[in-house]
């Protein structure tokens, strides 16, 4: 496979932009040029300005060596714009649809992949392309000119010394060959190790206080510590890889460089050729020299380059597991809020030997209260995954308004649910852009309503700057409490025809329980709601149990009825009671 072949992502994304490459290309072009021209001026400086002791032409050399600088320094200065623009943009749009490619791979691929090696492939692995177009590919580009240039000019003067000079190309391109393949399988492996320094570090940071509160930080810090000493040793492996290539490139180039003045002032001084012919081939061949060497530099970043573009490809070849109708339903209107579960069977990704869910069925009518309760393990949040096309059951069809939802848009579907979680997801912004998190173009009025439906408008007034406030990393800056009635109001806000609630209140005080509850009669009110239920304070104001167990429903009915029927239901009534009884 070609060493370069994984820089082959960016043609898409440098084609809009081909106006702006060409102009880089042409600014290029004309640095090399006037490079090229300086020998052609040194040759007339010494062989008719020097040697013939004439000032006019002195005079002339001057003019056009200072003219040819100006040239140099305009295109050159274009040309480093132009890239480095062009570096950034490209950039800019592979990282932006990595992401949003990313956003869109579903649970399942996250249980799999560390979320801080996803993020270390979108931010360094694409840094290193835009080194790539910003820097290391016109500098290879300019001196594969100059060098092919140059070897062209030293035909030009002295075909003899030239072809002393093309019998060490193949010397100096043996070690890039050699050595490259290896360099750019260390980059792969280098870029690999700081994935997982970035993951180790950011899953240690989201845990901080868990961190704290069990005194590992010595223990954080010294598995972060072994994690960057990997990181920098295979970064060593790569970088003496490349310095021995360097090393032989250089050395190989200019002892030629060596020879070729030692035979050149032989024959300068045998009358053959000129000073000014020999300056002028000294000139060029130092010219071809530099660029070798500047090549074999380049080579190292492009190759370490091609490594991370393939780890970048591969990330964006990612298939979705989950995936849209081609030809999609439209749900009802207006939606009724009807769910309906038909023999579902799961099993997770991950966990492949056994069923979440076996032949589960489940009838919800428009409007109606379902609590979902069972034993830990039992498949109660994998109802809520499956119905939220996180995932696509291995049998059976769900169906919402009598339309299976694998046959809806994502987006139609998600719309008409809302779910609030037992630990709500708060963002790192305002209380009024999480509010409106699920509804971007809601107005103000729509927010501060929402917020005083979910008894959240007292303790929001509170705040520093009100809605404006912002909350912090997963809004750290509230209580428990608070952040629930965040979550109601964002999904109040939605206005949904089906809810889905994690019991929102298992972990809160008695007065936040108190405010979060009524919160939730108002959410719940004429919606179809499913609820995970954990107290049965929730469980009494349902319209119907379900009781769960081993990933199937063995018991459906009203609160009295399942404990006189001394089931399941009965012992996990009776295990609250006794503990409720016992904490009194």
């Amino acid at each position: 496979m070609n060493r370069f072949s994984g820089l082959n992502l960016l043609g898409p994304y440098l084609r809009p932009y081909r106006g702006r490459v060409a102009l880089a290309l042409l600014s290029l072009l004309v640095a090399a040029g006037t490079v090229l021209a300086f020998g052609a001026c040194l040759r007339a400086l010494i062989d008719r300005g020097f040697a013939q002791g004439r000032p006019d032409v002195l005079n002339y050399a001057l003019a056009s060596l200072l003219a040819v600088a100006l040239v140099l320094a305009i295109a050159s200065g274009a040309r480093f714009y132009l890239v480095s623009w062009l570096g950034e943009r490209v950039v800019g749009d592979l990282r932006r649809d990595l992401f949003a490619h990313v956003i869109r791979l579903g649970p399942a691929w996250f249980e799999i992949k560390r979320s801080g090696d996803v993020m270390s492939r979108i931010s360094a692995d694409a840094q290193l392309i835009e080194q790539v177009i910003g820097s290391s590919a016109s500098v290879a580009l300019r001196n594969t000119l100059m060098c092919i240039g140059g070897v062209a000019m030293l035909v030009i003067t002295n075909p003899k010394l030239a072809l002393l000079v093309l019998a060490v190309v193949p010397l100096v391109v043996a070690p890039i060959i050699l050595f490259g393949r290896k360099v750019r399988a260390l980059s792969r492996e280098a870029q690999a190790r700081m994935a997982d320094m970035v993951s180790e570090g950011g899953e240690t940071l989201d845990a901080v206080r868990t961190v704290q509160a069990f005194a590992q930080e010595d223990r954080a810090a010294r598995r972060f510590g072994e994690a960057t000493e990997r990181t920098f040793a295979a970064a060593c492996k790569r970088i003496a890889r490349r310095a021995v290539m360097t090393t032989l490139v250089i050395f190989i180039v200019f002892a030629a460089v060596g020879f070729l003045l030692w035979m050149g002032g032989h024959d300068v001084i045998s009358g053959r050729i000129s000073a000014g012919d020999l300056s002028a081939f000294v000139f060029y061949a130092v010219l071809v020299a530099s660029s070798g060497g500047a090549i074999s530099e380049t080579i190292g970043d492009l190759q370490r380059a091609a490594g991370a573009a393939e780890r970048l490809a591969e990330l964006g070849a990612e298939p979705a597991v989950i995936v849209e109708a081609a030809s999609p339903k439209l749900l009802p209107k207006p939606l009724q809020g009807s769910v309906r579960f038909e023999a579902v069977s799961f099993r997770y990704p991950t966990r492949p030997d056994s069923l979440a869910l076996d032949r589960f069925d489940l009838g919800v009518t428009p409007g109606e209260t379902v609590a979902i309760v069972g034993p830990s393990g039992a498949g109660k949040t994998t109802v809520f995954n499956l119905l939220l096309r996180f995932y696509d059951p291995e049998a059976g069809t769900i169906r919402v308004d009598g339309v299976d939802i694998r046959d809806l848009r994502f987006a139609d579907l998600r719309r008409a649910l809302a779910i609030v979680p037992q630990e709500p997801v708060l963002f790192t912004t305002s209380v009024a852009d999480n509010i409106r998190y699920g509804r971007p173009d809601a107005s103000d009025a729509d927010v501060r309503a929402a917020a005083e439906a979910a008894s959240a408008l007292g303790f929001i007034e509170t705040l520093p700057q009100g809605f404006d406030t912002h909350l912090g990393a997963r809004g750290v800056r509230l209580s428990g409490g608070q952040r629930q009635r965040i979550a109601i109001a964002r999904a109040l806000l939605c206005d949904p025809a089906i809810l889905l609630l994690d019991e929102a209140t298992s972990a809160l005080d008695a007065e936040s329980e108190l405010a979060v509850q009524q919160a939730l009669d108002r959410l719940m009110h004429k919606r179809t709601t499913l609820v995970i239920a954990h107290r049965l304070a929730t469980v009494q104001k349902a319209d119907r149990i379900v009781v769960v167990d081993h990933g199937r429903v063995v018991d459906v009915g009203r609160h009295a009825d399942l404990v006189r029927r001394d089931g399941l239901y009965a012992r996990l009534a009776e295990l609250q009671f006794n503990l409720s009884a016992a904490a009194s």
